[in-house]
């Protein structure tokens, strides 16, 4: 199965896979809004041993194959001050 990747030019590290290429069609009208302008990043052929940095391979299909786009947001950034650092008494 190929996707067809883009990322968002509104949204940092927001990325879009697309069941046919050129088709921002298939996403939603609020979630094109959201994103804005989408520009392509690349190609990929997503087999079962493909590896993803973010998200796993048989999520993206599944949702190319029901919904014809995956959105991969970025990674949540959890603030180091909120860890028990261990120096209260």
């Amino acid at each position: 199965m190929l996707a067809f990747v883009y990322k968002s030019l509104k949204k940092a590290d927001t990325y879009v896979y697309l069941a046919s290429r050129d088709d921002p069609a298939l996403l939603p009208e609020p979630l094109r809004a959201q994103l804005g302008a989408l520009q392509f990043v690349l190609e990929v052929a997503l087999t079962a041993e493909r590896k993803l940095a973010r998200v796993d391979v048989d999520v993206v299909r599944t949702n190319l194959m029901t919904r014809g786009f995956h959105v991969q947001f970025p990674p949540t950034m959890q603030d180091p001050m909120t860890d028990d650092w261990g120096t209260d008494a």
